[in-house]
């Protein structure tokens, strides 16, 4: 069943509220980002504090605008030191949230163009973010690893969606090769993680609705598995749990 049926029609007060926290989203990015500018020189300790800020503030105006909370699971299944995360994306709210989860500095791995982005992009690259060109074939993904490594030489947890794009609640794309380059490069453990947040702020939808997005974090797999047998077991264990999720009872309280 999909969220739009599961939350009922959605009223006008619902829009306005994705209205409110839109504007008032993209108000405080672009405040952050221009507080940001002159920190830029400062290192990446005093920028990821800003991310920090921002996605703090982020959550905070999603709950009180729309009523969207989160809830995380599984917490004791994140290995002390470096680790890879490899997680379900199935909403822009899933490259905030690991700020906020992560007690360690994330670097998510993203699409090189976010870095042409100015202002955002010069940020991105200062504070290690793995930029990945998606026709660069064999050459970037050393690139990849190489940018990883640093990461996690530092004591830093990457955040990696293995399909490449967002995916609806339900639907499944192949999981890119870069999640399988960066498991037989690095020797860290690499951690499932499921979530629902599809249901509540769709891929490529205006409205989102209240409730509580859970995020669940999976025991991790460790180094030294055989390519193909990672792959299936990790596609196996974020499939499921996510197919888990969508039949769990939760907050769906319908938009009003």
């Amino acid at each position: 069943m999909s969220a739009r049926a599961e939350a009922g029609p959605a009223g006008p007060l619902a829009y306005l509220r994705a209205g409110l926290f839109n504007l008032g989203f993209f108000a405080w990015t672009a405040a952050v980002c221009l507080i940001l500018w002159p920190a830029i020189p400062l290192g990446w300790t005093a920028m990821m504090r800003s991310a920090d800020l921002w996605s703090r503030g982020a959550l905070a105006l999603l709950a009180f605008t729309v009523g969207l909370r989160h809830r995380v699971e599984g917490l004791e299944n994140l290995p002390d030191g470096p680790a890879i995360l490899a997680a379900k994306h199935q909403s822009a709210w899933d490259t905030i949230v690991f700020y906020r989860v992560l007690d360690a500095d994330p670097v998510y791995v993203l699409k090189r163009e976010l870095t042409w982005i100015p202002i955002l992009g010069w940020y991105l690259r200062r504070v290690g973010m793995v930029a990945v060109d998606r026709k660069g074939g064999a050459a970037a993904l050393r690139r990849m690893t190489a940018t990883a490594h640093a990461a996690l030489a530092e004591g830093r947890r990457i955040v990696i969606f293995p399909e490449g794009t967002r995916t609806a609640p339900g639907a499944r794309r192949p999981y890119h090769p870069g999640v399988a380059a960066l498991y037989a490069a690095t020797d860290v453990p690499v951690v499932p993680v499921a979530l629902d947040s599809g249901r509540y702020w769709p891929r490529r939808g205006f409205l989102k609705r209240p409730g509580t997005i859970t995020l669940r974090i999976l025991p991790p797999l460790p180094p030294g598995l055989a390519r193909k047998a990672f792959v299936a077991e990790l596609e196996h264990r974020i499939e499921e749990a996510c197919a888990a999720l969508a039949g769990t009872p939760g907050d769906k309280s319908p938009a009003k």
